[in-house]
């Protein structure tokens, strides 16, 4: 059975995404995966890894083309935050360094704060706070 459990993206340059996740707070483990066209992104507490690629080298893993981010979405990358204010200042900084969003941090369901924005690469990221007091029962 699985041992460990990763992400991987494909990434135009390499450069710009590190550039991109830092402005966020993000940070990077340089001791794994950091070749010229890797960066070792992570993701949490438990510092969930999300290995970026450019876009050749994760061509050659998976054998078949990169998915059109513009005309879809892939995959949603949702991760939790301790309060709504974390949620505004990640939308904040988002902005700020380049990536973009339509979809502006607010109360979904009740329990639920959050927003949705695109990196550089069109992939889809979820910052979210959730107040399990008022999560509906049953």
């Amino acid at each position: 059975m699985a041992k460990e459990f990763w992400l991987n993206l494909p990434v135009k340059d390499i450069k710009r995404s590190k550039a991109f996740f830092s402005a966020l707070g993000f940070s990077f483990n340089e001791n794994f995966g950091g070749g010229p066209n890797a960066a070792c992104l992570l993701v949490g507490e438990k510092n969930i890894v999300v290995m970026l690629f450019e876009e050749p080298a994760f061509k050659g893993f998976t054998q078949s083309p990169v998915a059109d981010t513009q005309q879809g979405t892939e995959v949603l990358l949702s991760f939790d935050v301790h309060n709504k204010e974390e949620v505004d200042e990640i939308a904040q900084k988002v902005l700020a360094a380049g990536g973009k969003t339509d979809h502006q941090p607010h109360e979904m369901q009740g329990w639920i704060y959050g927003s949705v924005f695109t990196d550089p690469d069109g992939h889809r990221w979820n910052p979210v706070y959730m107040d399990f007091s008022k999560m509906p029962k049953g």
